[in-house]
């Protein structure tokens, strides 16, 4: 019988490592369906057809596209195990800002310091570092973004951890010594069995970074 839930996605995405963390928290059984993104399945144009982009969540045959919309989805369908929005609406609220500077800054920023060279990467790695200090001060001393409890911020930001050493490996610095409580943030983050296993390995990502590097001759 098929599965009910099923997760088009691409094994590097941070974006798709995102879904991955919010099915594993709330206990759901899908299938994984591994897109190659330079020939993409039928399915995935079908599902996608506006933005041709994994992930796709499918739930009864029916697509929720965007990480952060389909780790809202999840919250909504599956509420009564471990709820990643807040309820309070102001709560809710911030979430929904931090999360959306995760999506507007981190990415752009952070692929600015493996894709490019001299002082274009100088720039890239002077706003990513700055993007990250931004966060460090929003988590403080709490344990999680959202305090006690792992939730959506934590989803939205903690897959870029496993890009982070290819990121300092091509920009030649190190995050631990600009954003400490960042990294202890993502370590403690690490010691769920939820996120563990939706995250590859960091290596694993810095050589598929070099396969980039190589294919669009950033070397």
């Amino acid at each position: 019988m098929a599965k009910s839930v099923v997760l088009l996605d691409c094994w590097p995405s941070m974006f798709g490592m995102r879904v991955r963390i919010a099915l594993a928290e709330k206990g759901i059984d899908y299938e994984y369906r591994e897109e190659d993104l330079r020939n993409k399945s039928p399915l995935l144009l079908k599902m996608n057809p506006v933005h041709k982009k994994v992930p796709v969540l499918i739930h009864d045959n029916k697509p929720v596209c965007e990480s952060l919309i389909a780790v809202r989805y999840i919250d909504a369908v599956w509420k009564n195990k471990f709820p990643l929005l807040p309820s309070d609406p102001y709560q809710r609220a911030q979430a929904e800002f931090w999360a959306d500077f995760v999506d507007k800054k981190i990415f752009d920023s952070g692929r600015k310091v493996w894709a490019s060279k001299g002082e274009d990467q100088e720039a890239g790695k002077k706003e990513f570092v700055e993007c990250l200090k931004v966060l460090e001060g929003e988590l403080g001393d709490k344990p999680y973004f959202g305090g006690e409890a792992f939730g959506f911020v934590d989803v939205a930001l903690v897959p870029f951890y496993s890009w982070f050493y290819a990121y300092e490996t091509c920009g030649k610095f190190s995050i631990e010594a600009e954003c400490p409580k960042l990294i202890a943030w993502a370590k403690r983050c690490m010691e769920k069995e939820s996120v563990a296993k939706s995250l590859p390995d960091q290596h694993k990502v810095y050589d598929f970074v070099l396969m980039l590097k190589q294919k669009f001759g950033l070397d």
